[in-house]
């Protein structure tokens, strides 16, 4: 089964929450961390990641914590689970030297090859706002998910 790592799913809950309260100005990692349940220095780490790919601002001082650093509009989860587990390959036969003891024979790398294409598109596709927006409307999935599920 195909799964988001820890990290990214609290990264994706991050700039969710980031989005949700935009019109509030900074948020600290401490109160997202207390919001969702998450281990405050795990967050920490994965927030100074997700700065450091310029998805969000850091602020320092009394009134400091993480903006987004562009419209949730314009940021993907692509982006996001890029920031914090870098490239998303399905299997080892898919990354860019993709090879194994298999690969004289092997007879799915090239559907492996599809299915991790139409992933990482359905991620492309899904913006933090979308996320945003579900949730608003009381919709558990996010847009896209539906194709996710239809692949496992």
């Amino acid at each position: 089964m195909l799964r988001l790592t820890k990290k990214a799913d609290y990264g994706l809950m991050a700039m969710k929450h980031f989005a949700e309260h935009a019109a509030q100005g900074a948020c600290s990692a401490k109160d997202v961390a207390e919001s969702y349940g998450i281990p405050q220095e795990a967050l920490a780490k994965i927030l100074q990641r997700l700065a450091k790919a310029g998805l969000l601002h850091s602020q320092h001082g009394i009134n400091g914590g993480y903006t987004l650093a562009r419209d949730a509009a314009s940021i993907t989860a692509f982006e996001v689970i890029r920031a914090i587990d870098g490239p998303l390959f399905i299997t080892s036969c898919v990354t860019v030297r993709g090879e194994c003891d298999q690969t004289d024979r092997c007879s799915i790398r090239e559907p492996l090859r599809r299915v991790s294409h139409s992933i990482e598109e359905v991620l492309r596709r899904l913006t933090i706002a979308e996320m945003k927006e579900d949730s608003a409307h009381g919709d558990d999935k996010p847009s896209g998910a539906a194709e996710l599920v239809t692949i496992g």
